[in-house]
């Protein structure tokens, strides 16, 4: 007895936890059998016993596997047939991550700062947060150019070599009070005008941080300053100053910590 279309069809096994499950045990049992043991097939795919023998009674229903006895167990032909359609569906979807997930992940794009030719190998630099591409191998770190572009258009680059040397960049929090708390009143302009200047970008998170920027001139690089920009920021060698409303704060130095980069927070009044 075939499975029903729509479970065989509609929800494969990347798409249903039951499928997936039916498939490691099928695979198992094509492995061992006809001497089948519920308990290595359980410790194997990591169920439990129990739950072994409720799915190869529903796989006996369905027509995949025949019992010839206690414990003996095999495959229909039924049931290798939908192996292999679900095997074929896990191959195309590695094919696709393979070829078109990493294979893009693994080309970079820096800004080339003399002109390169497609095939070119490249010493690569960050500067200013970015990644710099110039023709020749002088550099510590190495690439070889895939499109061809002028000085200052971007170029992709991949098989690098050596290590791309730059420090990581720091995070200064000025920690701005709610409104209610005196907002951006609170803090000193001169302070953060002072900040900034040592600073190579500045990032507002809330309305009061924006308000306190602007009370000391200043416009930021980083109008919405979401945890991720920041901290993707200082992992390209940027020095940042943060202004942060109290009810964002946490969000922002939960990231910092957990991709260990170095920051303060400092009192606004001090500042």
């Amino acid at each position: 007895m075939a499975m029903d279309a729509d479970e065989s069809d509609e929800f494969g096994v990347l798409r249903s936890k039951r499928n997936a499950t039916r498939y490691q045990i099928l695979v198992q049992i094509a492995d061992r059998q006809p001497a089948v043991n519920q308990r290595e097939i359980a410790d194997a795919i990591g169920i439990t016993a129990q739950a072994v023998s409720d799915y190869l009674r529903g796989l006996v229903e369905q027509g995949y596997v025949e019992k010839h006895g206690r414990g003996r167990y095999e495959v229909t032909k039924e049931g290798v047939d939908w192996l292999i359609s679900q095997t074929d569906e896990l191959r195309h979807f590695v094919q696709h991550v393979s070829e078109d997930v990493l294979g893009q992940v693994e080309i970079e794009t820096a800004v080339a700062t003399t002109a390169v030719a497609e095939g070119q190998t490249v010493s690569v630099t960050m500067r200013d947060g970015v990644l710099r591409a110039m023709a020749g191998d002088t550099g510590n770190a190495t690439a070889v150019a895939v499109t061809t572009a002028d000085a200052g258009q971007d170029v992709g680059v991949t098989d690098f070599e050596g290590v791309v040397e730059y420090d990581l960049g720091t995070v200064t929090v000025v920690s701005v009070p709610a409104v209610q708390d005196g907002g951006s009143a609170a803090v000193d302009p001169d302070g953060v005008t002072a900040l900034a200047e040592t600073h190579d970008l500045l990032a507002v998170a809330g309305t009061e941080a924006l308000v306190a920027a602007r009370s000391a001139a200043l416009e930021p690089d980083v109008r919405f300053g979401s945890p991720a920009a920041v901290a993707e920021a200082a992992t390209k060698g940027l020095d940042v100053l943060l202004l942060a409303s109290t009810d964002l704060l946490s969000a922002h130095t939960d990231r910092l910590r957990d991709q260990n980069l170095g920051y303060e927070v400092v009192d606004p009044a001090e500042e």
